[in-house]
């Protein structure tokens, strides 16, 4: 519950019997990562299919379109826009033919640098049929005057700037490529086939891999590409690995906090483990006494455990969440506002009359949510209120490809602690420190992360340079 909007999903697979179903239930797995659009291209060595259409995997996909996406290769991607606009060009994966033959590209991320490269791009001549900064890519590589294909992607590469993980499907090959800081997380799995053949997955998260029963290999490097050919051939090699950039790992440290599925390894750990730790942290900086520690569901709930676990004080699931609500079409309106998170949320009064309670959620963006919260609370009995955020206070937007609120939206940007509090109305306010959060992590000083939204250090030349 709260204004952060999930970043995309992106999968491929190579090499395997029924790409585009494998596809669709690893979309599926990662549906959290963005709701407002799906889509799978896959080759049969031939030709490149293509079917996209906004709406969650299962209202988009069934049997006789699948039936159609024939091959052993495919991509996928889920869309949540982080830029662009809500339509069905902006949904991907983008496909196009040119002069080397059929080309499918699906990006989960953001370019900094696309407004300055689309403008160049159209004075040379190019027609741009979204508003996606993805399709830049097509346009670099199909103007890119090398010879072979994977020249052609560095060429592109070397020539946007801010973050991605891209997967890329050419008629008899796929490419995986992550930016040099390793913004976005990307992972490699192996898939066994029926005949007992050998078969590749990229994807997201790694909770893709467990639904499909694939194998956890690593995580894809910062800055490599790897290159994956001979699915129309007897042997499949290995995938070949390339450096495009040196290694200079920044990943995003709020896949940690709220965007990655509790079950996912990202970054090479599991984020379950992590949330829980950030709740140990936190309670390890703030001890107070209290009734019951209660998480928002359901982005609370490991770091409420570990809070719980270390204070001593009993874990209660005394806010209820309804898990099939849609997007509702009531205007926010004042009156409608409660209404609003009450769709989503109930509390049980009958445990939280005349207690005093520890709510825990994972972050603070505008504070109205968190606000009607705690206004049910109230009225459902609660006699203090005490919220805990396990992460530090959010201060920046982030510019690799999460659509965050503007900095005069943050609520914690411009406003002080007790400020916040009290337009939350709660008792009391505390976030983890950005120190605990990278303890929770089991990160040193020499391990760097992408904190900008907590202490607004960009890594990225070009972004601090248009801020």
């Amino acid at each position: 519950m709260k204004d952060w909007n999930e970043k995309c999903a992106v999968v491929g697979i190579y090499n395997a019997y029924n790409a585009s179903i494998l596809s669709y239930y690893a979309l599926f797995a990662m549906q959290h990562r963005g709701q407002e659009a799906s889509g799978i291209s896959a080759s049969n060595g031939q030709k490149i299919s293509t079917y996209k259409n906004n709406g969650l995997v299962t209202k988009v996909f069934n049997e006789n379109i699948l039936e159609k996406l024939q091959g052993k290769s495919s991509i996928g991607h889920n869309r949540y826009s982080t830029a662009g606009e809500d339509s069905m060009n902006d949904s991907q994966p983008i496909f196009a033919k040119y002069s080397l033959g059929e080309i499918a590209l699906a990006h989960n991320g953001n370019l900094t640098n696309a407004k300055e490269v689309r403008k160049s791009l159209i004075q040379e001549g190019s027609i741009f049929q979204s508003h996606l900064d993805t399709e830049n890519l097509i346009h670099l590589i199909a103007k890119s005057h090398k010879n072979q294909l994977v020249d052609r992607i560095v060429d592109a590469l070397t020539q946007i700037e801010g973050a991605y993980a891209f997967v890329f499907l050419s008629r008899t090959k796929m490419f995986a490529v992550r930016d040099k800081y390793g913004l976005r997380p990307l992972s490699l799995g192996k898939i066994t086939n029926p005949d007992g053949t050998e078969g590749y997955i990229v994807a997201s998260e790694s909770c893709a891999f467990d639904l499909i029963g694939a194998e956890y290999i690593r995580d894809i490097q910062p800055g490599e590409m790897l290159i994956f050919e001979g699915a129309y051939s007897k042997h499949i090699p290995t995938p070949k690995s390339i450096k495009i950039f040196p290694h200079n790992p920044y990943p995003c440290i709020f896949e940690y906090v709220y965007f990655a599925r509790p079950d996912s390894k990202v970054f090479g750990k599991n984020v379950y483990e992590i949330r829980k730790q950030m709740g140990i942290q936190l309670a390890k900086e703030y001890k107070i006494d209290a009734d019951m520690v209660i998480p928002v569901p359901d982005s609370g709930v490991a770091a409420a455990i570990g809070y719980s676990r270390e204070s001593g004080i009993p874990f209660e699931l005394g806010i209820i969440r309804n898990h099939y609500i849609g997007r509702t079409f009531i205007e926010p309106t004042q009156s409608a506002r409660e209404l609003k998170v009450r769709l989503k949320l109930n509390p049980i009064a009958e445990l939280i009359k005349d207690k005093e309670i520890i709510i825990i959620d994972d972050s603070i963006v505008r504070g109205t949510t968190s606000k009607q919260i705690i206004k049910i609370l109230r009225h459902a009995g609660a006699k203090k209120i005490h919220l805990f955020i396990s992460s530090p206070p959010t201060i920046s937007p982030c510019f690799y490809g999460v659509d965050t609120p503007n900095k005069s939206e943050l609520i914690c940007a411009n406003h002080t602690l007790e400020e916040v509090r009290d337009f939350i109305g709660a008792d009391s306010l505390v976030f983890l420190s950005l120190e605990g959060l990278r303890k929770s992590i089991s990160c040193d000083d020499s391990e760097n992360f992408c904190q900008a939204c907590f202490d607004g250090n960009y890594i990225d030349d070009f972004t601090k340079a248009n801020l």
